[in-house]
């Protein structure tokens, strides 16, 4: 069976491959090595390898238990968290009378 690739823009991609590197410097600071993170994530190692270069390919679920195991889980509640784009957009909506039924 023919697997299909990831394909992502190039802003996407610089973003995912932060993340892995984030991720890695993380796994260090705290002198974990590669095996003990796997393991306790209870994904193989060549997984970890994947996430650590930042892949697109690999399951957002892998992602969150590494950093599960890191303990900077929380971290992923700071995305849209803050989204003044959305506000400005609400807000406008608001003031315009939004929706009619």
């Amino acid at each position: 069976m023919k697997t299909k690739k990831t394909i992502l823009l190039p802003t996407a991609e610089k973003i995912l491959k932060a993340l892995g590197e984030n991720i890695k410097l993380a796994r260090k600071r705290r002198r974990l090595t590669g095996m003990q993170v796997a393991e306790r994530a209870g994904i193989a190692r060549s997984t970890l390898q994947l996430i650590e270069k930042g892949s697109p390919g690999v399951a957002m679920s892998a992602y969150l238990q590494v950093l599960f195991v890191l303990g900077v889980e929380k971290d992923l509640l700071l995305v849209a968290a803050n989204d003044p784009l959305g506000r400005k957009l609400q807000d406008a909506g608001l003031l315009s009378g939004g929706r009619r039924s």
